[in-house]
């Protein structure tokens, strides 16, 4: 691959370097070569559109206009959602509806109470899968590496490794009912200069949330490592954030501890409405930055990068989605509604562990990873394929369930009514037989 030769770059790009490089070398060297070349272009079509806005007469909007000025659309659209067409059809900013960005802003200082800092505006992103992408673009050289605990949610592969080619390192999500803190530090005091975290609480496939000293205990890792020289970007996949169904776990986000924490560290919060709104089609996610001493200049800088690549990579998020989105957090009836879904899936889980507690004999077969928060939780198997339990359940149970790796079953309880999770255990008990005795019959 033919070097990036920064003479080459576009001047708009080495200016935000620049800026960036004369306040924190750190950031700087976290951007990858794609992310140094990458900036927001305010000139050409953006510039010449702005300076026609108001005017009489504005032929330079890439959309299609009906005579009193507003977008060209089909009723066979718009009759079917109750906004103006202002609010559906026309191009959204690159770094997402302005309006929408302080209103999530506002939302996670208020969701984070310990959050005294200044922290970078939201960009709006086509979901968190795609904020994730954008992160690996601009901050993720081949050869650099991001340390992920495992299990881990099976998308970070495709975003990671198959798409931006990163190295992902992997460590052990536990060490016997906790977080394993030790492998975490020692890959990160591990050799190189660079090193990407990507933390997921509540996690995706286990359902677990550290403790609050797990995650004082993790944060004083992180910064031994800085203090060591590790320029550390620091992934925050908040994408179950606030679905903690127990007193003793940490109900902040950990972006909380780390966004004003340390020159060497830079906390990426990764978030949207896809679960915390339940709206997962609308496919709206948001990418927010927080820096130790960072200027709003600075974050300017990275949210220009950021919203650059995305116009390369999308052009901007559905107007559609935002304004929905929008809408629903400023409705008066937006906390109790949540509180209303949050009720449901904490039932849920009450009712997994009453079971799990109840049923001694489910031990003979599987024990529950340790669980308390999230849409998911795991259970282990013993001397059982997790596929074979699953095609088992397919074929004679009538019960999909996900087989991950050799012998852990993840459930989503999240999409099984309250009605059905002790038939889906039993099911699974059931299934874990029939295989254990056809195996005694075939010795």
């Amino acid at each position: 691959m033919t070097p990036y030769n920064p003479t080459e770059y576009n001047p708009q790009a080495m200016a935000l370097n620049g800026l960036i490089k004369e306040h924190n070398r750190s950031i700087y060297f976290m951007l990858s070569k794609k992310g140094k070349a990458m900036y927001f272009p305010k000139y050409g079509i953006l510039k010449q559109g702005a300076a026609a806005k108001g005017k009489d007469i504005n032929a330079t909007v890439g959309m299609a206009t009906d005579e009193d000025g507003s977008p060209l659309c089909l009723r066979t659209m718009t009759d079917l959602v109750q906004m103006s067409s202002s609010e559906m059809f026309i191009y959204a900013p690159s770094h997402g509806v302005t309006e929408l960005r302080k209103e999530w802003r506002d939302l996670i200082y208020k969701k984070n109470p310990s959050l005294k800092t200044e922290v970078s505006m939201p960009i709006v992103t086509s979901g968190l899968t795609h904020g994730l992408s954008r992160c690996a673009y601009t901050f993720f050289d081949p050869e650099d590496e991001v340390i992920i605990p495992h299990p881990f949610w099976g998308n970070y592969n495709l975003v990671f490794a198959n798409e931006h080619f990163t190295k992902i390192t992997t460590t052990p999500f536990f060490s016997g009912k906790k977080l394993d803190l030790e492998g975490i530090k020692y890959q990160l005091n591990d050799l190189g200069e660079k090193k990407g975290l990507l933390l997921n609480f509540p996690n995706n496939p286990s359902g677990y949330t550290p403790s609050e000293q797990e995650i004082d205990d993790l944060v004083q890792i992180i910064g031994g490592a800085a203090d060591r020289g590790k320029k550390l970007i620091v992934l925050i996949d908040d994408a179950y954030f606030g679905l903690v169904f127990k007193d003793d776990i940490y109900k902040e986000s950990i972006f909380t501890k780390l966004a004003d924490f340390h020159e060497n560290v830079m906390a990426v919060k990764i978030d949207g409405a896809t679960k915390e709104d339940y709206a997962w089609g609308l496919r709206v996610g948001f990418l927010t930055f927080g820096i130790k001493g960072a200027t709003k200049e600075i974050y300017e800088a990275i949210e220009d990068k950021i919203a650059g690549s995305l116009r390369g990579n999308i052009s901007n998020v559905p107007m559609l989605s935002q304004s929905l989105v929008l809408k629903s957090l400023r409705s008066e009836n937006y906390a109790a509604e949540k509180l209303e879904k949050f009720n449901i899936l904490k039932k849920r889980f009450d009712k997994v562990e009453e079971i799990l507690e109840k049923r001694e004999d489910y031990k003979q077969f599987f024990t529950p990873l340790p669980f308390n928060s999230g849409y998911f939780m795991c259970i282990k198997l013993h001397d059982l394929s997790s596929e074979e339990v699953r095609q088992v359940l397919l074929k004679d149970y009538s019960t999909g369930i996900i087989a991950i790796e050799g012998d852990i079953i993840r459930i989503a309880f999240s999409a099984t009514p309250l009605k059905l999770i002790e038939k889906l255990f039993e099911n699974i008990f059931n299934a874990c037989k029939d295989l254990t005795e056809k195996e005694k019959v075939a010795e």
